[in-house]
């Protein structure tokens, strides 16, 4: 276990299976991934109490105050540039989904918009629908110079009552901001 206090004051256990064999090994992938999440909104760490990190090959996850990491998975969303979108999305599930999945404002924001940001969301729309968008929102916010013009253009036309939601909670999003 290993005990990490990031520049904002919020802090994490990381908490790494024995299967790593070394503490040298366990540390290594404790650090990479806290730094990977130090770099993650505010917003979407506040509930974050710790840091699970497992070999294999399975799906993150995110919840019960929990980030969950599996390393060889870690590599292929490394590979394909995807590692902090995916802790984007699980961090969603940690601190956004019980606040907002099933509140008025949203559920009212999914209905005007009539429509879902992606099928994932579309097919579990209380599960998954808060998480799926707010990574939209962060692209189209703040990283709209890391997208085309095209994905800018279909998610502000897609989900842009989810977009207005995300924005009137002024959400604390630095480091990113």
């Amino acid at each position: 276990m290993f005990d990490v206090t990031f520049s904002d004051g919020l802090a994490l256990e990381v908490q790494v299976n024995p299967k790593f064999s070394t503490k040298e090994l366990a540390e290594i992938e404790a650090d990479k991934y806290a730094k990977v999440i130090g770099r993650l909104p505010k917003a979407i760490r506040n509930y974050a109490k710790t840091v699970w990190i497992h070999k294999g090959n399975e799906a993150f996850g995110g919840g019960n105050n929990n980030f969950l990491i599996h390393t060889e998975q870690g590599l292929d969303y490394e590979a394909n540039g995807i590692l902090e979108e995916t802790l984007v999305h699980e961090g969603s599930h940690i601190s956004l989904d019980a606040d907002h999945a099933e509140a008025s404002g949203w559920l009212a924001a999914q209905e005007a918009d009539g429509t879902f940001i992606s099928t994932y969301a579309r097919d579990n729309p209380k599960r998954e629908d808060v998480a799926e968008s707010f990574l939209m929102y962060l692209a189209v916010t703040y990283r709209s110079d890391r997208i085309s013009e095209d994905l800018k253009s279909t998610i502000n036309k897609t989900i842009p009552n989810r977009i207005k939601y995300f924005e009137d909670l002024n959400l604390n999003v630095s480091p990113i901001d």
